[in-house]
């Protein structure tokens, strides 16, 4: 049977395709395209230990009890494509290394090995590897040991082959953990000229110093390659009923470090014998995913390359919203007037302001907040601890389950408790991730609520790279039901959920609004009047949503979407009255943003979500939908997608066979969207601050454009 959504898994290889495409465009920067190089190998890896791990639990309980398959196919049939697609991707990506590897040498920046190095350079990893590097590796002499020795995820290791050259001793192998999380990954050497810069990776400073390592064993041949393991990272939550969600955590994150192994990266000119032993040693199959490389791996710490280029990006500092800008408190504009802001356009601070005010205002009697992945040094963290110091009741929901955060925020959790804040962590078999605030003060004899709903984390650190929309609002009606959020997930009642009459809430309500929405563009497109649907998204999975939506192009719907990541969606199909228009934006800031836009009959309804369109966001999680009330917000948020859709320098067309064709017309104007999002919401600013008479902060640089 022919297949009515693309496999999610390779849509999801897709998209890190166009990651790719970045790191080999000439005209990003040199230091951006090495970065993108670093997060295309973040993301595989993380695939690999989630996603390649989840279908390969699948194929074992295939086999024990009947199960519901991935999309309809079997997992055993998507692992071989994602195979597939992960080794013509490796090819690229070798091919885009290489050239870059030139273009930095161009530019006066050398990548060095151990068989490079002059003199003086020689003398400096001799003396590096000593007072630096031997206290911190661990040769072990595999072959000795009846039980192989735990391999790490995310490290990198040598595997070393000694041998005589006159092969008067057998061989010995061995290994070698590069301790990258010590010591980082790239060591700058002295250069013979000022405008040079020399740059030699961890490992290769092992590799010269081997001789040194292993003179005991009295070999004179040193070989060496290097390998990497991928581990499943899905965490098992067991149902011992005697243990707390905080035990069965803690407990789960420790057996993670244990995963069974789901990928073998190694450098494909490795010996043979090593390679066979390795092999059996790690028990891993030949037909799983055995990963040949080049002599480079772990490029995720590329993303920390040295800073030597002469050459800087274009990235601008974030700006204040001009409703911000005349008022030295964020609370007073806000009890006022809804405040949208637009991360990373906009400053993060009135968010961190506006919980300092909290604070350390009389009136405020409480503070709810929920947090899902924060900033190591989170500046929200001090602003609520400062809160509760201050006697406020201070509540704070803590996804204990949010995905590589668990250790974290289980340290944030006790932190917190020491401090006298109440910590909520969540409901079990499902994760909390509506970004939502609500404040409670006292005034004149009222109480009244004031807060925040977002479509992303509360994370200062993220909201400088990632696209996301916050509003801050004292709306009487979403206020409220941002408390009756908060009471659901304290008293996980499924009947404070449904009391919701402004916010749209999953699980339950969302999946229900969104077909009766489609529904209704769907009756007026046939009665032959104007219907419309608009959706902003990092993913778009769920298979009813999809087949409304084809329901709705069937019918003469416009529909246009912009979705960042995974999209399984088929947008070419003759019975489509009108074209589906569907774009994929790559650039410097990760699109993170959800935007929900109905015609509605000409009366447009306007959301922000925390939501995508996946079965897991939408049935299995808390997430808040909050209409956008405003006008003037909502023509800001329309002005902003219409920007986006227009863009033709970063946008790619998502078609039906995930070719990432670049979205170009050379007759139009160059619109970088990101750029000129930036540049529209600037002068906004600009001209607020024009009318006012009051100068923006020294921090705000000029808007840039596209030539």
């Amino acid at each position: 049977m022919k297949r009515k959504t693309i496999i999610r898994d390779i849509s999801w290889l897709s998209f890190n395709g166009r990651v790719l495409q970045e790191a080999a465009d000439i005209s990003v920067p040199l230091r951006e395209r090495i970065k993108f190089l670093g997060i295309f190998s973040n993301n595989l890896d993380e695939f690999f230990r989630v996603r390649v791990a989840t279908l390969s639990r699948m194929i074992e309980l295939s086999g024990r009890s009947k199960i519901n398959m991935h999309l309809e196919q079997s997992p055993e049939k998507i692992l071989e494509e994602i195979q597939s697609v992960v080794l013509e991707q490796q090819g690229e990506f070798n091919n885009t290394w290489e050239s870059i590897r030139k273009e930095l040498e161009n530019e006066k920046i050398f990548l060095v090995n151990e068989k490079q190095l002059n003199k003086e350079q020689q003398r400096f990893i001799q003396l590096h590897f000593e007072e630096e590097v031997r206290s911190n590796i661990i040769p072990l002499m595999v072959e000795s040991i009846p039980h192989f020795p735990y391999l790490r995820d995310k490290s990198i290791y040598l595997g070393v082959v000694l041998s005589r050259k006159d092969g008067s001793m057998k061989r010995k192998y061995a290994l070698i953990e590069v301790p990258s999380r010590v010591l980082g990954r790239f060591v700058k050497l002295p250069s013979p000229k000022p405008d040079q810069h020399f740059i030699i990776l961890l490992e290769d400073i092992i590799r010269y110093n081997l001789r040194n390592i292993f003179s005991y064993f009295g070999y004179d041949k040193y070989e060496s390659w290097v390998f990497k393991l991928t581990r499943d990272a899905e965490i098992d939550l067991d149902n011992d009923v005697s243990t707390t969600l905080i035990q069965k955590i803690e407990k789960a994150v420790r057996n993670r470090r244990k995963g069974k192994p789901v990928r073998f990266v190694y450098d494909k000119d490795m010996d043979k014998g090593l390679l066979e032993y390795l092999i059996k040693r790690l028990s891993l199959s030949k037909k799983g995913n055995l990963i040949p490389g080049g002599r480079i791996h772990n490029f995720r710490h590329f993303m920390d390359f040295p800073d030597v280029f002469t050459k800087k990006g274009q990235r601008k500092k974030p700006f204040m919203h001009p409703l911000l800008v005349r008022s030295p408190r964020v609370t007073d504009v806000v009890l006022e007037k809804d405040v949208m802001l637009h991360f990373p356009y906009h400053s993060f601070n009135p968010v961190i302001d506006m919980l300092r005010e909290a604070a350390i205002d009389p009136n405020v009697t409480a503070i709810k907040i929920t947090c899902y992945r924060l900033a190591s040094n989170s500046k929200i963290i001090n602003a609520l601890i400062n809160a509760v110091r201050n006697g406020k009741q201070v509540t704070v929901m803590l996804e204990l389950r949010a995905r590589f955060e668990e250790e974290a925020n289980l340290e944030w959790k006790i932190r917190l408790e020491d401090e006298g804040v109440k910590v909520l962590i969540g409901i079990p078999n499902m994760k909390v991730h509506a970004k939502i605030c609500m404040i409670k003060k006292r005034m004149n004899n009222h109480t009244i609520h004031y807060g925040f709903v977002s479509t992303g984390n509360l994370n200062e650190k993220t909201a400088t790279i990632y696209g996301d929309h916050c509003l801050l609002t004292s709306d009487r009606n979403i206020m409220a039901d941002v408390n009756r959020l908060f009471n659901f997930i304290e008293k996980r009642k499924v009947a404070v959920l449904k009391s919701c009459k402004t916010l749209i809430p999953c699980p339950i309500l969302l999946r229900r609004e969104l077909l009766k929405m489609i529904g209704k563009e769907i009756k007026v497109a046939k009665s032959g009047n104007p219907a419309a649907i608009t959706l902003k998204m990092n993913s778009l999975s769920d298979e009813e949503l999809i087949y409304k939506l084809y329901e709705a192009a069937i019918a003469g719907v416009e529909i246009k979407l912009i979705v960042r990541g995974i999209f399984c969606m088929f947008t070419e199909n003759k019975k489509f009255i009108k074209p589906v228009t569907a774009i994929s934006i790559v650039d410097e800031y990760l699109e993170h943003a959800r935007v929900f836009i109905f015609h509605n009959g000409g009366k447009e309804k306007t959301y922000i979500s925390s939501a995508d369109w996946m079965v897991r966001n939408l049935d299995h999680r808390v997430e808040a939908t909050c209409p956008v009330l405003e006008e003037e917000i909502k023509k800001e948020l329309k002005d902003i997608l219409d920007i986006q859709l227009s863009d033709n320098v970063k946008a790619r067309w998502l078609d039906n066979d995930l070719n990432n064709i670049y979205k170009r017309d050379k007759k139009e104007k160059k619109i970088r969207s990101q750029i000129e999002i930036y540049n529209y919401l600037f002068q906004k600013t600009i001209k607020h601050t024009d009318q006012t008479g009051i100068k923006q902060a020294d921090n705000v640089e000029n808007p840039v454009s596209v030539s």
